[in-house]
């Protein structure tokens, strides 16, 4: 094998993508959108971009007087509770250029905002560390990988379409990180590289945003900015999920089959070399069909309960990452007692866990830190204004393919699909009635742009990702960038069709 070139860890790929985001408060012209967003005494309150607030009625006509098409109602049940662009109300402001010591600040600054996520998955590492203790998982796994031996074509295929239905239906995505420590040793015992399970669960909730029909927090959020009904393009996007489902299950299968008949085909092996997993391997040699005990039954019977149970509170309940937190956190207590641990093993044993995992919190805290410093700079709001006028006098293919590339550099910096609604919708929702694009297709354009700018971007969760299966962010632009291709192409043909028909 040739000699292997270094490979930058996430970290300082993402210090390098803070510094470019400080470079450009100094050249891009600083500047605002005024916002509104709903108080909790049934008013609106308007923030200038200079920072002074107006309290205005809560009416349909408040709304209608600033050229917000949105529903009251979306405001009143709270399906929009972050403030809202107001069209037309960009102003000009001077510059804030982010220094060296802004540069330094931001990380930190986005792991104080991160919170939320960092505990959530510190906590995750500890559950999992407390429940690999019990012999439980390997026990599992072990048997799952006996009884799929010949089949093993069809773990990717069914768990690929479960997390891209999750994700388009939901909105799963930072919930996914727990199973890569389940579905890293299984994928590794079938004779596939650390790729495979990345391409699986990151991938597959990566389409839920590409072609979300109902996640709250893309599709009906955004919808919701647009002035328009959520249902509106179902379903386009319900035909977008099956087609690109479809095309990114085939595409992982005939790479992992290619992978187990020849382990050089790896691209983790080609670029990052003999890299070992961060979770214990499964010795699947054994002939014997593995037994499995009433007490590792029950055990693995907690953990799936404690899956369902989150998944269930997200969909029913709103939970969201203190909830989840608060979930793994009993879960992890409920374990320790049934293993009778002591106490003190008990807690040793969880910090363990989760240290293992505190790479991972500090990427997430970190990517937040490129977002800090392009508000704090004043520019978020100056890149799509004049974005919005590049594209506001183009016809309308033109104009709804260039709004595709368009959220796709958007992503680039804001990978927040609920923020990214918020703030360009009622903007863009105003330009499409300009030049006639349904309202749908400018969802959809959101949509797709994100979801495939979502598959690289260092701001979102594939640094992270990465991170927990030790490959490199080369490795796996190599192995995407193809299937990006075909997406965007298919992402393309689905906005301009959707223009006319």
């Amino acid at each position: 094998m040739a000699k292997l070139k270094k490979v930058p860890s996430p970290i300082p790929i993402l210090m390098v993508v803070i510094i470019i985001a400080a470079v450009a408060t100094w050249l891009v012209p600083a500047g605002r959108y005024n916002t509104l967003s709903a108080n909790d005494d049934k008013s609106f309150a308007v923030l200038s971009a200079k920072g002074e607030t107006t309290t205005l009625p809560f009416t349909q006509k408040t709304l209608d007087s600033l050229q917000i098409k949105i529903a009251l109602k979306s405001f009143a049940t709270g399906a929009i509770r972050k403030p809202v662009s107001i069209p037309g109300s960009y102003q000009s402001l001077e510059k804030n250029e982010q220094g060296f010591i802004k540069i330094l600040q931001a990380p930190l600054k986005g792991i104080y905002d991160s919170i939320d996520i960092i505990l959530f998955i510190l906590i995750i590492g500890g559950f999992m560390n407390i429940f690999h203790q019990s012999g439980a998982m390997v026990k599992g796994l072990k048997a799952l990988a006996y009884s799929m031996k010949g089949k093993e074509a069809w773990l990717i295929i069914i768990l690929t379409f479960l997390f891209s239905f999750a994700g388009s239906s939901y909105g799963m995505a930072e919930e996914a990180l727990v199973f890569y420590p389940v579905m890293v040793p299984l994928f590794l015992a079938a004779g596939y590289d650390l790729i495979v399970p990345v391409a699986v669960i990151f991938a597959g909730t990566q389409l839920g945003t590409l072609s979300s029909f109902s996640n709250p927090f893309s599709a009906i959020i955004a919808s919701n900015a647009a002035g328009i009904n959520w249902s509106d393009g179902f379903y386009e996007r319900i035909l977008m999920f099956i087609i690109s489902t479809a095309i990114t299950i085939w595409y992982i299968v005939r790479y992992a089959n290619k992978v187990k008949k020849d382990p050089a085909a790896s691209l983790v092996y080609r670029i990052d070399g003999n890299v070992k997993s961060l979770y214990p391997n499964l010795d699947t040699n054994n002939t014997e069909v593995p037994a499995l005990d009433t007490r590792t039954k029950l055990l693995l019977l907690l953990f799936l309960i404690t899956f369902l149970t989150m998944i269930r509170g997200v969909i029913f309940f709103e939970w969201w990452l203190l909830e989840m937190s608060a979930l793994f956190l009993a879960s992890s207590v409920l374990l320790g007692i049934l293993l009778k641990m002591n106490e003190n093993i008990f807690i040793t044993e969880f910090i363990k866990g989760a240290g293992d995992l505190l790479s991972v919190a500090f990427i997430v805290g970190v990517a937040r830190g490129v977002t800090i410093i392009l508000n704090d700079g004043h520019i978020s709001d100056s890149i799509l204004y004049y974005s919005s006028k590049l594209v506001g006098n183009m016809p309308p293919a033109l104009f709804i393919v260039m709004l595709l590339l368009l959220y796709m550099i958007f992503t680039l910096f804001i990978s927040s699909s609920s923020g990214m609604a918020v703030l360009t919708m009622p903007i863009i929702g105003a330009l499409a009635i300009m030049v006639n694009v349904p309202g749908r297709e400018i969802v959809n354009a959101y949509l797709f742009g994100m979801g495939i700018m979502g598959f690289i971007t260092p701001t979102g969760l594939i640094l992270p990702s990465l991170a927990l299966v030790n490959v490199s962010l080369k490795a796996w632009w190599q192995f995407i960038y193809p299937l990006l291709i075909i997406l965007m192409l298919l992402s393309a043909m689905f906005l301009v069709t959707g223009i006319y028909f």
